[in-house]
């Protein structure tokens, strides 16, 4: 410890840092406490971020609605692009909510933001225990501290998606995985795994296919690879015993896939594989394709602000390359890392599974103070330190004044400027640090700014930023007419949030079918949203005596749809209509 601070940090820092880690208990729950004040802001006050989020939380709110806990559907489209085990994590978790009596607890997105929240919480944990394999408990308390404060973890604790369930295992069958190797490689030194760790580790990997699929085992499968051609051998692996473990996949697993293919008649495997998986790899999915080095362009700021210290340690991870822990970190990261960029789909979230490893890389570097400290490079990582609080401190009032009209200025999130000035001058104490070899301390003030840019950004900006928040606001216009259950149908804007925070059956329509909608005989009352390009056609095909009433209009932009093809920004003007 002392020759891992004395280089790296100041005494204070070493001795306030090392009281953390005096037991495994101590430092867990110092990480869970980080974690949590990391994860929690926003968890209630951010809208359903479409459209993947309420995409899952629909499905799993029809669970809830159908009892059908083996089919996966979005309103009557069958959603087979993923195995169900986040379905019915969400499902259980606004279940528990319904039972403590949560208002409204089906609408409620933060409860199916749980699982992704503790995933998240878990895959902080995880990776302390998994870099502890590698690392001094000083060092891989660091390494748990950077995927915190990482921006990437903090997106998805927020998102109720896959991908931070999936991290967590991910790191979990690594770990384990990491532990086999090195007591292979050093035997009589690194412990042996028992036989409790060894199922756990098939748990982990059978977990993670029923959460999505073969993601866990193929960068553990790619991994195991890369080391088979650098030891010219893997005898290593009968220790794992896959026999046993294949048995505890298959039990995990296939309960349901038998079920789910009975049911959909085999679609589910054409469905999550033919269109699904191996479509990505052929083509861009949802408009979602991108050049290779994409993800190494964007990883500066998605693993801000621990992304500096990688950016140091890049030489010594090439130096050190014929390391047992090294090559394996490397052999965690590179593969997978590789076909992720020649995959034409590209989301930032998909190379998540491999942080841990880096920050535990970094941290080794850092360890074995092999950290690249030359003025050009401590310059360029000085820069990415300041650069995401920068943005945030410029582009955050610049995001108001250009989608929120009228009096924009008055419509600046106040409360929330002093947190990002805080941040941004944090980020420059750590782009100084950086300067003045100090890797450790920089590291620390980054976790501070990036506390900072969490509390501006998610529970006092967003919130604020009511042009972005069009679902929530059309179905509070609902609720604001005093109907009670009322019959829903939207033209043009069909977003998913809208759908989990009206009714499963909204209908999505035309505007002559929309006008018969609402001149259809029956109980209660029926709203319509109708965006102005159509409400012409709309107002026309209403054949009745009696024409419904207007509410109100709801003005906004669809982030899904922001510009149009001359790149302006695109407002929406939806209005409400409603017949009693």
């Amino acid at each position: 410890m002392r020759a891992f601070t004395s280089r790296f940090g100041a005494l204070e820092w070493r001795e306030r840092f090392h009281r953390l880690t005096l037991s495994h208990a101590r430092a867990l729950l110092a990480l869970t406490i980080v974690s949590f004040c990391f994860f929690l802001p926003g968890q209630m006050s951010l809208q359903p971020m479409d459209r993947d989020e309420p995409r899952f939380a629909q499905a799993s709110k029809q669970m809830l609605e159908t009892r059908d806990f083996v089919d996966i559907r979005f309103q009557e489209e069958a959603r087979h692009k993923k195995p169900v085990g986040i379905y019915w994590l969400q499902s259980a978790s606004v279940a528990i909510g319904e039972a403590l009596g949560v208002s409204d607890a089906r609408r409620q997105i933060w409860l199916y933001r749980i699982p992704s929240l503790l995933g998240a919480v878990a895959m902080v944990l995880l990776t302390y225990w998994a870099a502890l394999a590698f690392l001094s408990r000083e060092g891989a308390m660091l390494a748990g501290l950077m995927m915190a404060a990482s921006v990437l973890l903090g997106v998805e604790a927020r998102l109720a998606k896959t991908d931070a369930v999936l991290g967590a295992l991910s790191v979990a069958a690594m770990g384990f995985l990491a532990r086999a190797y090195l007591a292979a490689r050093a035997p009589g030194v690194a412990p042996v795994l028992a036989n409790r760790h060894l199922i756990l580790f098939w748990v982990a990997i059978g977990a993670a296919v029923l959460v999505k699929g073969p993601i866990t085992p193929l960068v553990a499968t790619l991994a195991i690879g890369t080391l088979a051609i650098r030891d010219r051998g893997a005898g290593w692996l009968k220790g794992l015993r896959p026999g046993l473990g294949l048995l505890i996949v298959a039990l995990i697993v296939l309960p349901w896939l038998v079920m789910i293919l009975m049911k959909s008649g085999g679609s589910f495997l054409e469905d999550s594989i033919g269109k699904d998986m191996l479509a990505k790899v052929g083509s861009a999915q949802e408009k979602h394709g991108a050049p290779p080095g994409t993800y190494l362009g964007v990883f500066w700021v998605t693993f801000w602000p621990a992304a500096p210290l990688v950016l140091l340690s890049l030489g010594f991870a090439w130096r050190e390359r014929r390391d047992d822990g090294v090559a394996f970190l490397l052999a965690w990261i590179v593969p997978f890392w590789l076909i992720l960029e020649a995959v034409p789909t590209k989301l930032p979230h998909y190379v998540l599974p491999v942080y841990p490893a880096i920050a535990s890389l970094a941290m080794l570097a850092v360890e074995r103070t092999g950290l690249v400290l030359n003025r050009a490079l401590r310059g360029v990582a000085a820069f990415l330190m300041l650069l995401v609080p920068l943005v945030f401190l410029i582009g955050a009032p610049a995001l108001f004044l250009i989608m929120e009209e009228g009096l924009a200025i008055l419509r600046l999130p106040f409360l929330a400027l002093p947190f990002l000035v805080v941040a941004f001058l944090l980020g420059l104490a750590g782009a100084y640090s950086l300067v003045q070899r100090r890797p450790v301390r920089a590291l620390l003030l980054g976790a501070f700014a990036s506390a900072g840019l969490i509390v501006a950004a998610y529970p006092l900006g967003m919130p604020m930023l009511k042009a972005i928040n069009l679902s929530p606001r059309l179905a509070e216009a609902a609720r604001a007419t005093g109907c009670v259950d009322p019959a829903f149908v939207t033209v043009g804007y069909r977003e998913p949030s809208l759908v989990f925070l009206t009714r499963t059956d909204i209908l999505m329509a035309e505007p002559a079918e929309a006008a018969a909608f609402l001149e259809r005989a029956g109980p209660g009352c029926r709203i319509a949203f109708v965006e102005r390009r159509f409400e012409e056609a709309f107002r026309a095909a209403l054949k009745g005596d009696s024409a419904p009433a207007l509410v109100t209009r709801v003005r906004g932009v669809n982030l899904n749809a922001a510009f149009d093809k001359q790149r302006r920004l695109r407002v929406l003007d939806i209005a409400v209509y409603v017949r009693r």
